[in-house]
């Protein structure tokens, strides 16, 4: 919720300085305060009306009896027809002649309403209010004989009771819009408070689990639509601290790793130098070898420290494995045609979402995938999607397949089901396939099935 800027810079602070349970439950108070106010105007006003209508009620049917206690002679006089009921009658009634003239008065009346009842005469049926603090209503009935207007009967009542009923109704109604918001207020507060409490507990899980435990997750669990979309949230952003964690680990081992070699050859080189006689041509054979070895190093270190930024940028140990697939066989078809009549399909869920760089997860699939069209007959497939384990993919072909006894030996290095078929390679890609995705938190595993290899690789999710 948003302060505008015109406020003064209290109450902005203090608005700003509110909880969201506060401001939600203030903000929805008030709405519900706008909403009480016009109904209570609303209600007082048709009230009023109400009010108003039964007065004039009263007056007309007064005015209405009196008119039929007159009489009009021939000469257009006016005279009251007195009945044992009249003395109620005459309470508050003027009868007033077509002439103008009073033909008969409330007792003890005052000279201003007397003039504002005369004045009534002749202006047809009509009211008016006399009076503020005693206010008093007059009524105007006319009186006609033959068409034409003879006399006009005035009937007053005071307003005082019926302005004290709307006073009484003003004060109950607002008496229970401030009870109505004070407990509206309160439910709404505790029930914002109620429905934030599980948010606050889920970000404090997350804080404790990016701290202590940067593996467990949320996951699947039934909750209200607004906490699954969070707990989907925190866990996305769990999967890529994750990642970034892997990440960082995998750059030091691989870069602990690629050193190691120079590194002892370097150290060699030195040791050896050192019994070598000064000037002598293996001296400077070493000094070239000690070069190479450093060059060697450089080049690890830049490599390496290159990818860790360029990680750094793009979300580092994440990736679309659909589009390391693409990138892998589009990067083997132009360095060597693929194999003739072999067909490979690729069926990978887009969305699918990996916690291993585009980089390691090409490398990692290049040996698997060079040994499937090795021995695939006439197709090769590649495909993957989520899973409960992580993210699978899983290399299929339709070639002779892996023995049960075997399927755990072609993850050794140097191990060859045939070293007489002439391949030139050296048995360790396989080897390395495992070791890779070991270190990237996953695993490959080989299946014997009755026709063709299958091999598949279980990612942890980015």
């Amino acid at each position: 919720m948003s302060v505008p800027r015109s406020l003064p810079r209290g109450l902005a602070d203090w608005l700003h300085a509110r909880s969201l349970r506060s401001r939600l439950s203030w903000s929805a108070s008030a709405v519900v305060a706008v909403w009480v106010l016009l109904l209570a105007v609303g209600a007082n006003v048709l009230l009023g009306s109400a009010l108003a209508g039964q007065a004039d009620s009263v007056l007309q049917a007064r005015a209405e009896a009196t008119a039929t206690t007159l009489a009009v002679t021939g000469d257009g006089t006016v005279t009251v027809v007195e009945g044992g009921n009249d003395r109620a009658l005459d309470v508050g009634t003027w009868i007033i002649a077509g002439d103008g003239s009073v033909v008969e008065g409330p007792p003890g009346s005052s000279p201003e309403l007397d003039r504002a009842a005369i004045g009534l005469a002749g202006r047809g049926q009509r009211t008016i209010d006399v009076g503020d603090d005693e206010a008093v209503r007059l009524f105007a009935l006319p009186v006609r004989e033959g068409g034409t207007q003879v006399a006009t009967v005035v009937t007053s009542t005071s307003l005082a009771p019926y302005r004290q009923l709307a006073r009484l109704a003003l004060g109950g109604s607002v008496a229970t819009a401030l009870l109505l918001l004070a407990v509206v207020h309160l439910v709404l507060r505790a029930n914002v408070g109620r429905a934030l409490r599980p948010v606050q507990q889920m970000s404090e899980q997350a804080a404790r689990w990016s701290a202590e435990d940067v593996d467990r997750r949320f996951g699947d669990q039934r909750r209200p639509a607004e906490l699954t979309e969070l707990a989907a949230t925190l866990d996305g952003v769990l999967d890529r601290l994750s990642a970034v964690l892997r990440h960082e680990q995998r750059l030091t081992a691989e870069l602990s790793h690629e050193l190691r070699t120079p590194l002892a050859r370097l150290r060699a080189e030195v040791d050896l130098a050192r019994d070598r006689p000064s000037g002598a041509p293996a001296v400077t054979e070493g000094l070239t070898a000690i070069d190479a070895a450093a060059q060697d190093m450089q080049q690890i270190i830049e490599t390496l420290l290159q990818a860790g930024r360029a990680g750094a940028r793009t979300a580092p140990g994440r990736c679309r494995p659909a589009d390391a697939v693409a990138a892998l066989l589009a990067a083997n078809g132009a360095t060597a045609p693929l194999p003739a009549g072999i067909d490979i399909a690729v069926d990978v869920d887009p969305e699918l979402v990996v916690g291993v760089d585009s980089a390691v997860l090409q490398r990692l699939l290049a040996p698997v995938l060079a040994n499937a069209l090795r021995y695939a007959r006439t197709r090769v497939r590649v495909h993957g999607g989520r899973a409960p384990a992580g993210g699978v993919l899983v290399v299929d072909d339709d070639g002779p397949g892996v023995a049960t006894s075997d399927v755990d030996r072609v993850f050794v290095p140097g191990w060859r089901a045939d070293p007489a078929d002439d391949h030139p390679g050296g048995g360790l890609g396989l080897a390395l396939a495992r070791r890779l995705a070991t270190a990237c938190g996953g695993s490959i595993t080989c299946r014997s099935q009755e026709a063709g290899g299958r091999f598949e690789i279980t990612l942890p999710l980015g």
